[in-house]
């Protein structure tokens, strides 16, 4: 039972990740019922033995494989297309957060008050404590704010990188000189791990990503600490 959850997505943790699930399972039964169809017709030709040796056209059938395909491609359009177009909105934010990536580390600014930034590095196995998560955990945790429309800057420094969130849906490539963005709002308070998906080098798979969602009066209480 273990094997076959993980062969799935991660449990959503934004409304955006959930339009993507919706999605993928609207596609995944449509696929399902082509596969089913076009089986069972691959199946009845080779067990029946009808022949048609004056047949010369078929416009009725020719018109049922052309328009069948037409319809089922729009039924997976319609929803892909609007789906692009809510990942590709940008909402008034209430916070910024901006993130560089760094060989091999993420580097975090929050942009919305003065003088809030740190580096972000994994946590080193003999430092890991008990609970924690090896190769995933770091030395400084994002916080951010949960219920909030969360407005993400993310560049790098040196090298291509990709600031990738699975749970959030969120992939986003860190160009050099280029400042991508894209939002997200997290619905529920938790720990969420990600990695750069970008091969970036030697240690490439060394520099995870830790969010970590909690309450607007404990984000408030983390920025007053930081401020201090």
């Amino acid at each position: 039972m273990a094997t076959w959850s993980s062969l799935g997505f991660q449990d959503s943790s934004s409304p955006l990740m959930e339009q993507l699930l919706f999605f993928h399972d609207h596609t995944l039964l449509i696929l399902a019922m082509i596969t089913v169809l076009v089986g069972y017709m691959l199946t009845m030709m080779f067990m029946n033995s009808y022949t048609h040796r004056f047949l010369l056209e078929g416009q009725t059938v020719e018109l049922i494989w052309t328009v069948l395909p037409a319809i089922t491609l729009i039924f997976i359009a319609m929803p892909s297309l609007r789906l692009l177009y809510l990942l590709d909105e940008i909402y008034n934010p209430s916070l910024t957060l901006k993130t560089i990536g760094h060989q091999w580390y993420w580097k975090y600014e929050y942009s919305d008050f003065t003088q809030i930034e740190f580096d972000s590095y994994m946590l080193p196995i003999n430092e890991l404590p008990l609970d924690g998560f090896r190769l995933l955990d770091v030395d400084n945790r994002t916080v951010l704010p949960m219920n909030t429309q969360v407005r993400i800057l993310i560049s790098a420094a040196d090298v291509l990188h990709s600031w990738a969130m699975p749970s959030l849906g969120i992939k986003v490539d860190a160009s050099p000189g280029r400042l991508n963005q894209t939002s997200f709002i997290l619905n529920r308070p938790g720990l969420y791990f990600g990695q750069c998906s970008e091969i970036c080098g030697a240690n490439h798979s060394f520099m995870p990503i830790v969010l970590e969602s909690v309450n607007i009066s404990t984000f408030l209480s983390w920025i007053m600490k930081m401020s201090n």
